[in-house]
């Protein structure tokens, strides 16, 4: 089914707003607060997703899933250690996923970010194993830092921290996807082959 592409500012308010209602929240009031308004936000910015794309990419899900289980946690058991500890499960479960596949010569990058460029089997994998140890790096990094930081401190992190590093790590990767791009008449050559292949 053919997706509807949003405008890149959409995209990025359903992506960096709900972490800005979390900083927002967390200034003005505390943790606990914050952690019921991010929830909020979450569910209406796939909401939002869907009603406008009619999709809504894998991350975003898995992600949801996660901030509410941990979310409720946190609230019902007033223990902001549940919130704190979210990131990690989701860095973990994302280079775990990435890393077992390609154990088994899968790659399950382009599924999780739902891209749209087409890359050659080699420049999956690399892809694949650049993105894996960024997300195992990010889960260490986060107990390091919920770990010995402040509250406060954590947030700040999470909010203009995080997001700068992925979408710099993200940049870096264009030289890659660029030289190893699968040209569409190039992709449609391998399809048709693999085909008759499978006819033979």
């Amino acid at each position: 089914m053919d997706k509807t592409q949003p405008h890149p500012l959409f995209k990025l308010a359903t992506e960096l707003g709900p972490l800005l209602v979390f900083f927002f929240v967390n200034a003005k009031f505390n943790l606990f607060a914050a952690t019921g308004a991010f929830m909020v936000a979450i569910v209406a910015a796939m909401i939002a997703s869907y009603v406008v794309t009619r999709h809504i990419p894998i991350m975003a899900i898995v992600t949801g899933v996660i901030v509410l289980v941990f979310g409720t946690l946190t609230l019902v058991l007033h223990d902001e250690t549940f919130i704190k500890l979210k990131p990690t499960i989701i860095y973990a479960l994302f280079a775990a996923i990435l890393g077992g596949g390609l154990l088994f010569g899968r790659s399950f990058i382009a599924v999780m970010f739902d891209q749209m460029f087409n890359l050659t089997p080699q420049g999956w994998r690399i892809l694949t194993l650049r993105w894996a140890l960024f997300f195992a790096g990010m889960a260490v990094l986060n107990e390091i830092v919920w770990r010995t930081q402040s509250t406060d401190f954590w947030v700040n992190f999470k909010v203009f921290g995080v997001t700068p590093i992925t979408m710099i790590f993200a940049i870096a990767q264009m030289p890659l996807t660029k030289r190893y791009h699968l040209e569409p008449a190039s992709l449609e050559a391998s399809e048709a082959e693999a085909g008759d292949v499978r006819k033979g």
